[in-house]
């Protein structure tokens, strides 16, 4: 079943119009058990992407304006949104005009990431969930597109709730790469934004 947390993502949508999953969708398999990270491009009011990690059975997720750096001295906004349920990581196609984040959504990459907190005291190193809880967060991608360490950190909470998304500075780190202008194309199909927006119409005709 569904967490409840996915409820808010639920009530937002109206699933007779969007071909969006349902929180209770059986998820998606990638043949490994390991948490899973999506970066979702979606061409809403404003184009932006969508970055989810998966957490406690949901995938926690951020509004990221600029998208993701490779750079470890750029710090991008990242917007807190509603936890999506598992099965959205697999989602690509067009969003109705009318309904909530309406527009195209891309995959832009996937992986898997691991807990790159380190065991300080001989304690056992925090959880995610426990790092988010706490404001700062350390996590390892190994995407398509990204690899390597990423920080998430809270920097405003309440109903102004703002994090930061920040490369660490490590082996995977490249202030020339740009990976957001270079590699624009979906890993899922290798289409473009217009080439999914074009071939969702097309569907619906």
């Amino acid at each position: 079943m569904a967490s409840s947390d996915t409820d808010s993502y639920s009530d937002k949508r109206d699933f007779r119009k969007t071909s969006e999953p349902k929180a209770d969708d059986v998820s998606f398999d990638w043949a490994e058990s390991r948490p899973v990270f999506v970066i979702q491009k979606h061409d809403a009011s404003n184009l932006h992407y969508d970055f989810r990690i998966e957490v406690d059975g949901v995938l926690k997720s951020w509004a990221v304006p600029k998208g993701p750096s490779t750079d470890p001295s750029e710090q991008r906004l990242a917007l807190p949104t509603e936890d999506h349920p598992l099965t959205y990581a697999d989602f690509e196609g067009t969003i109705p005009e009318d309904e909530y984040g309406g527009g195209t959504v891309m995959v832009w990459d996937r992986g898997y990431y691991r807990n790159h907190k380190d065991a300080s005291n001989g304690d056992e190193p925090k959880s995610v969930a426990e790092q988010l809880a706490d404001g700062h967060a350390t996590i390892w991608l190994e995407g398509e597109k990204l690899t390597g360490g990423y920080a998430l950190i809270r920097t405003d909470s309440g109903d102004d709730e703002r994090w930061l998304l920040v490369k660490m500075d490590d082996e995977e780190a490249d202030a020339r790469r740009n990976p957001v202008s270079t590699q624009s194309n979906s890993v899922k199909t290798q289409r473009s934004l217009s080439e999914i927006a074009d071939e969702e119409a097309s569907a619906d005709d």
